[in-house]
């Protein structure tokens, strides 16, 4: 008997509350009415998923040994016959490459939906992936990318055709808009008064984020303004030796590490501006909380950047490694901050309101989710 409603799966590394986790764990959320959904995780399971759990999903961790774990194919592969999968959406290549291994001990393979979140840096061709890519992705199996960056990279380092790959962009839910009040309960949070020069960065402490780049520009900024806060939200490996440099630098009163938060989208209103010096970025969630706060963005020219931020318009880009060049954007928006929130802030906002909402990238995946059915069912 056929399933009430389709089975996905979303197959991940971990569920931890980063990019691509947290819009898969929203879409489950949202669709959940039409289609069920099952979690497995690769590499322990995270803090994601006991929130899950509480909401009523299923999520399982399969315990990826070392190096090439042949078992884990068959372990996906059991956990997959068991719930009964009508469609496999994986996020991230190797969550795809055991995905597509688990499908030849199947009689009856489900679809692979693989979405391409990011790319490593640096991201360099594989003769070997492109080779196996041509074998573990079947005819019936779709890919979409969170960029049109993200395709470019899918089809010249992964050696997957142009026609096969779809971009669907991350969205998130708008809200109802900024408003002072929004900023002042904000501030009041972290403790700040309501006048003090404040730049936000969200980001785990990964090197991929370059935040050793925005201390450096930061240093810049504050011989300029003293009172300026720079608040970085996130925590990861390289917190320790970020502390460091900013100690070294003499901005321990300048610096503020306020670690994880569980809801960065209370405390994102309290900042003037939002900046994020990533080395590479797929379609960065951390930047859409910006425009949905109606905040200015100061961000790396790296690349879906400038695929969310219009230079000049919702912000100002600046190479990355760079830290002169994002010190001098800082200092064009920062001493004129409620100027640039209701020019740069609010036309990013419309901008997110027009193209990057859950709406519409929950009904793109819908779509994709209930051809794959029909088509297997065919």
């Amino acid at each position: 008997m056929a399933n009430a409603r389709p089975v996905i799966a979303h197959v991940l590394h971990r569920l931890d509350r980063a990019g691509a986790e947290v819009l898969a764990a929203a879409l489950a959320r949202d669709l959940r009415d039409r289609f069920e959904f099952v979690f497995f995780c690769l590499d322990g399971l995270g803090p994601l998923a006991d929130e899950l759990i509480d909401d009523g999903f299923i999520v399982e961790a399969l315990d990826r040994k070392p190096g090439l774990d042949r078992g884990l194919a068959k372990r996906l592969h059991q956990r997959l016959a068991h719930h009964r999968v009508d469609v496999i959406h994986t996020h991230q290549y190797t969550p795809f490459f055991y995905s597509a291994l688990s499908r030849g001990l199947l009689q009856s393979s489900p679809p692979i939906l693989f979405t391409e979140h990011g790319r490593h840096v640096p991201d360099n061709p594989s003769l070997k992936r492109r080779l196996a890519n041509k074998l573990l992705l079947k005819q019936a199996d779709r890919v979409t990318a969170v960029s049109a960056f993200v395709k470019q990279a899918l089809i010249k380092n992964e050696g997957i055709p142009s026609q096969r790959i779809t971009v669907v962009h991350n969205g998130i839910d708008p809200g109802t808009g900024p408003t002072d009040d929004d900023r002042a309960a904000a501030r009041e949070l972290l403790s700040l008064s309501p006048d003090r020069p404040v730049v936000m960065q969200v980001a785990r402490f990964h090197p991929v984020k370059d935040h050793a780049t925005a201390l450096r520009a930061w240093s810049i900024v504050h011989a300029q303004l003293p009172d300026a806060l720079l608040v970085f939200v996130g925590d990861g490996p390289q917190r320790e030796n970020l502390e460091q440099l900013t100690a070294q630098l003499g901005l321990t009163d300048a610096v503020q590490f306020l670690g994880s938060v569980d809801n960065a989208r209370q405390i994102i209103p309290a900042a003037d501006l939002c900046m994020l010096t990533s080395l590479s970025e797929g379609l960065s969630v951390t930047l859409l909380e910006a425009m949905a706060a109606g905040k200015p963005i100061v961000a790396t020219d790296v690349g879906g950047n400038p695929e969310l931020v219009i230079h000049g318009k919702t912000g100002l880009l600046a190479p990355s490694r760079d830290p002169e060049a994002l010190a001098d954007c800082i200092m064009q928006l920062l001493p004129n901050a409620p100027y640039a929130k209701l020019t740069l802030g609010s036309a990013g906002r419309a901008r997110l309101l027009t193209d990057f909402t859950a709406d519409q990238m929950h009904a793109h995946y819908a779509q994709h989710y209930e051809s794959l059915v029909k088509d297997s069912q065919a």
